[in-house]
């Protein structure tokens, strides 16, 4: 079951990925996390992908997460009385909410709520950016703006507002009735688009209740004022480059694709980096030398994980896009400067119990060459700090709760283990070293690095930390250095 690597794959399923047998090639061939995509498929398509997940984790003895992408409000013009029309440079374009076929000159948007956010200077961004006008005159119910990218724009393309904060929830009508259903099946993160403050997470949260953990994907210019906040209120977060690229300037994204990542790191939130990763293998069996080279800069930046889109979910190479990604993170880190910049760039721990002897773990692992760190856990939250510390060891988790162990899959260099709780701490060294042993982490005569919270099964209670010694038979021997 081990992973020799330890950033994650995430792997979005759809038409070209969704049958039992081509699930199952994906994770063995390296997809930990699969991603259920809301703006496509029937409720009946992921119901069934979800149960073909499930089925594997009882095949596999391993936890897998799974990812629910809510589509966010869609924002888009109406109807061409030709279908279409080409907007000229410099030409005035008037946007309402009349609802009859537009032309060159004028286009029903039939979102009123935008036009209370608009005001003179705002851009409007049409098809992904293709088209870019600039408002001059708003009110109520209409605008009108001058052509700064000029193009031809068709029935129902998509608009970006990127300037301006609009007045609309992250949770539509449908995105209400795909969480009802996700949290019905057991997900596991819901992936909540077009966050804009914080209170568009607070609203999801009340809705989910604690029953799966929220990913805030940051594509709107707006998040980026509240980044602080938003990573605090998330249980992860996803750079989603592709709306990012459309609404900022393209040389914008990569400085705060890492910056994004170090907030993320600093408050132990697993963080994912997604679209456009390895797209040409969309339609070929190999990617380009420039995507390869984006999907380690991620990994170099010390990100837990890197998505595919369509590669795997409409593509006609999925597993070759599994692989690709498997061999890029393996390359990277087998690279000493990975390494190095990853101890370089260690914050120093909170003035608080469970981070200073999650900080100690690292250290003492590194120091005496364990084979890993061993964490127990109820809540995830004593893993998660291993996890932050970036340790150049793996972490094996042990915690008694599946739906943590599930949310776990996405942290970097994190792998679970179902297991009862402990009772003592001999019980709980001697479970730590044959469990590492059994699976391959740590060989008789290693040692391994434990780290856990008393009373047991005490949530966010990590006060101890032990050095055991993987023994040939059923036995441990242990010090004490709490």
């Amino acid at each position: 079951m081990r992973r020799y690597r330890q950033a994650k794959i995430v792997a979005t399923l759809g038409p070209a990925s969704d049958t039992p047998e081509m699930i199952r090639t994906l994770f063995d061939a390296g997809a930990d996390v699969f991603r259920l995509n809301f703006s496509h498929g029937s409720h009946d398509d992921h119901a069934a992908r979800i149960t073909t997940i499930r089925k594997l984790e009882i095949e596999t003895g391993r936890p897998v997460g799974i990812l629910t992408d809510l589509q966010g409000p869609k924002l888009r013009v109406g109807e061409f009385a030709d279908g279409s029309a080409e907007l000229e440079i410099g030409a005035t374009m008037r946007l309402d909410l009349d609802t009859e076929p537009g032309d060159d000159r004028r286009v029903s948007l039939p979102h009123p709520e935008v036009f209370a956010a608009l005001s003179i200077g705002t851009e409007l961004l049409i098809d992904d950016g293709k088209l870019r006008l600039k408002v001059t005159k708003a009110g109520e119910d209409y605008a009108e703006a001058e052509v700064i990218t000029g193009g031809r724009v068709s029935n129902h393309k998509g608009v970006n507002v990127p300037n301006a904060v609009l007045p609309i929830s992250s949770l539509g009508e449908k995105d209400r009735k795909d969480l009802d259903f996700a949290l019905d099946h057991g997900v596991d993160y819901i992936g909540l688009s077009f966050v804009q403050r914080p209170e568009d997470i607070a609203e999801a949260r009340k809705i989910i209740g604690g029953r799966a953990g929220v990913l805030s994907k940051l594509e709107k210019p707006s998040a980026i004022e509240h980044l602080d906040q938003i990573i605090a209120m998330s249980d992860a977060v996803m750079v989603a480059r592709g709306d990012l690229g459309v609404e900022l300037p393209p040389e914008d994204v990569p400085s705060l694709q890492k910056r994004i990542i170090r907030e993320c790191r600093a408050q132990g939130k697993p963080v994912v980096v997604a679209t456009q990763m390895l797209e040409s293998m969309i339609e070929s069996p190999t990617p380009t030398r420039a995507e390869a080279s984006d999907v380690a800069t991620a990994i170099y930046d010390g990100a837990d994980a890197v998505m595919l889109s369509a590669e795997t979910a409409a593509g006609k190479y999925p597993l070759e896009a599994i692989e690709m990604m498997d061999r890029i993170i393996h390359r990277v880190e087998l690279d000493p400067a990975f390494w190095d910049r990853m101890s370089s760039e260690h914050r120093d721990p909170e003035a608080n119990a469970p981070a200073a002897i999650t900080a100690a773990a690292r250290q003492v692992a590194h120091t005496i060459s364990a084979a890993a760190i061993v964490t127990y856990t109820t809540s995830g939250s004593t893993t998660l700090r291993a996890s932050r510390e970036r340790p150049d060891v793996p972490i094996l988790c042990l915690t008694e709760r599946l739906p943590t162990a599930r949310r776990l899959a996405l942290a970097w260099g994190v792998q679970c283990i179902i297991a009862e709780d402990v009772s003592d701490f001999s019980d709980m060294v001697g479970r730590a070293c044959h469990t590492a042993r059994d699976f391959n982490y740590a060989a008789p005569s290693e040692s391994v690095v434990i780290t856990a919270g008393v009373p047991f099964g005490t949530p966010g209670a990590t006060n101890v930390l032990r050095i055991g010694w993987v023994e040939q038979l059923n036995t441990a021997a242990f010090d004490d250095i709490t």
